[in-house]
């Protein structure tokens, strides 16, 4: 067995905004005192372990946090080829776990009894209700949880990623991973001595990559990000008498917003999104206008953040997992998922924010991940360094990416169709832009075409106003020219879309009563649809502002609306 420190310390450029954590290893592991465990005592059972037993196992769904009364325990993360590597030691006075514990996942590692031990056991529901009655120990317990999982990633423990560092398909997966904070190493299968131990023995043909090794010893070849989540056990399983209270389609900040403040409120919630935590907002380098953080903070943070407060209030969370479609009936909605399950709640909230929007040019879906690019993290940071990239976009969400590739890139073209960035951009963004040596503005340009190499991008053609047409060499293009609005799993419900399809809420203002042929009921809310019980917010919603606090404030809004609209709902049936 390898012992390794809790925590790598060696490598200068983490993936995580800590690149190390060895300075909290006091809060990672703290030991509770005899007060603290008397108050947690009243949420939990009793279990005891014999020496040499699994408290809990990777892959399998741990019974809960354990504390131990006595005794000691060995975590240790286990390998697709039956290795171990040592995370930590617990003794009296110790909790067993990390962010599962608290979700009812799959466990990430092992936790081996090394002597007899006894513990006390305290179930999700517990753990959540004790983090709620005891905030002192509450948070103790949330910062341990949240900084272990961050340890696990920085050590890359959890299953192995061997392909070809530029290849589409692994930076899906390993973004897909990343955003959903689950740890994971990437190997380079041309040059890496443990990609050669790992292939050992190992038939496979070049469309078999990416390959990833997980814990179980189990292989999968090429899989998608709905194959390998399903491995992993981050698919939940749904019980089909439960009736939510509220049901969110996107867990971007407007979703996430909802879901926390509807939660914390007693109402019981689901939320679904196909991909990550955070939306587009998730996707952002670095947020330095949203209140509260004046020195910044990068998309992915706050995503993480909101995420784990949902979990806290106890969320039900379904990632990743989409809504197909939508159907009311006798006052219910039943939601028909992409797995084929079906969830019913009493309101829905649609929080799908909006699709990335694609050039109008021949040919330009071949290119995705194959050198073009929608957002800008370390990922694609790694796979720029030193070379020239182009990205296209004048909007805020473009001047993020801009900043932060400049740190990496040789250099960044700008391509805008405006005359200058001053009607799109925060004056801040523009102000830092311009003082960047290796950043170039061209206004005035649009896309004309794309060319390959090898099956990935190798030139660009463009088009400028007033000067005809120019070439440029770049593997790597990133495109922040907007969004569509994602509404196609609304169109079985009739909700009214706007011209440029939004969803409209609120009562329309009408002349007189013959002009409201829209069905509207008299009592529709601000965040209301014309399907009664059916709210949309952040940037999905008609007339939003497409800004991070404004959809937190739809979110945040649409609950107060949620509980009306549900006690008149009760009123109407106790009446009738």
């Amino acid at each position: 067995m390898t012992a390794n420190t809790a925590v790598s310390t060696n490598s200068p450029e983490s993936d995580h905004p800590f690149s190390s954590l060895e300075h909290r290893q006091h809060q990672m592991f703290p030991c509770l005192s005899p007060a603290q465990i008397r108050s947690a005592s009243r949420f939990a059972g009793r279990k005891a372990f014999k020496a040499g037993a699994l408290i809990f196992e990777t892959g399998r769904v741990a019974e809960g946090l354990h504390i131990l009364l006595s005794g000691r325990a060995r975590i240790c993360s286990r390998d697709a080829q039956g290795g171990a590597t040592l995370v930590t030691e617990h003794h009296d006075g110790h909790f067993m776990g990390e962010l599962v514990q608290l979700t009812g996942k799959p466990s990430l590692v092992d936790a081996i009894a090394l002597t007899d031990c006894d513990t006390l056991v305290l179930k999700p529901e517990e753990l959540r209700a004790l983090i709620i009655a005891d905030a002192q120990l509450g948070e103790h317990i949330m910062r341990a949880l949240i900084l272990r999982r961050l340890g696990l990633i920085e050590q890359g423990l959890g299953p192995i990623i061997v392909g070809y560092g530029d290849d589409a398909r692994l930076v899906r997966l390993q973004g897909f991973l990343r955003r959903n904070a689950y740890p994971a190493a990437v190997v380079d299968a041309r040059n890496d001595s443990e990609a050669v131990r790992l292939l050992a023995g190992l038939t496979s043909k070049p469309d078999d990559f990416p390959l990833v090794f997980c814990p179980d010893g189990t292989v999968l070849r090429a899989p998608d990000e709905v194959e390998l989540a399903t491995r992993l056990g981050l698919v939940p399983t749904f019980c089909a008498s439960q009736c939510y209270d509220v049901a969110i389609v996107g867990a971007g900040p407007a979703g996430l917003a909802a879901a926390v403040y509807a939660a914390s409120e007693g109402l019981s919630v689901v939320v679904f999104d196909r991909r990550a935590p955070g939306g587009q907002a998730g996707a952002s380098a670095r947020i330095e206008n949203y209140l509260g953080f004046p020195t910044g903070i990068t998309g992915q943070a706050l995503a993480a953040r909101a995420f784990q407060q949902a979990l806290k209030f106890g969320v039900h969370v379904a990632i990743p997992i989409g809504v197909e479609r939508v159907e009311r009936t006798s006052g219910r909605f039943a939601l028909a998922l992409s797995d084929r399950q079906c969830v019913w709640a009493r309101t829905v909230v649609a929080a799908s924010g909006a699709a990335y929007r694609k050039p109008d040019v021949p040919g330009f879906e071949r290119f995705d991940y194959k050198g073009v690019y929608y957002w800008a993290s370390p990922i694609e940071a790694r796979l720029v360094r030193g070379l020239d990239i182009v990205l296209i976009g004048g909007g805020n969400s473009a001047g993020q990416a801009i900043v932060f590739l400049a740190n990496f890139a040789r250099s960044v073209r700008v391509l805008i169709r405006r005359d200058s960035l001053d009607a799109t951009m925060s004056r801040y963004l523009i102000d830092r832009i311009g003082a960047l040596s290796n950043v170039s503005i061209c206004a005035g340009c649009t896309l004309a075409s794309l060319e390959a190499s090898h099956r990935s991008l190798e030139r660009i053609r463009i088009r400028h106003r007033d000067a005809g047409g120019e070439t440029i060499e770049t593997r790597h293009l990133f495109l922040f020219i907007g969004a569509d609005p994602k509404t196609d799993w609304l169109r079985s419900t009739g909700v009214h879309l706007d011209a440029h399809g939004f969803v409209m809420t609120g009562a329309p203002n009408v002349s007189s009563e013959s002009d409201n042929d829209l069905g509207y009921d008299a009592g529709c809310l601000p965040l209301e649809t014309n399907v009664p019980g059916l709210f949309a917010i952040g940037d999905v919603r008609s007339g939003a502002a497409k800004r991070v606090a404004s959809a937190v404030g739809d979110g945040a809004a649409a609950v107060g609306q949620i509980h009306a609209w549900l006690r008149r709902s009760v009123d109407q049936v106790s009446t009738s």
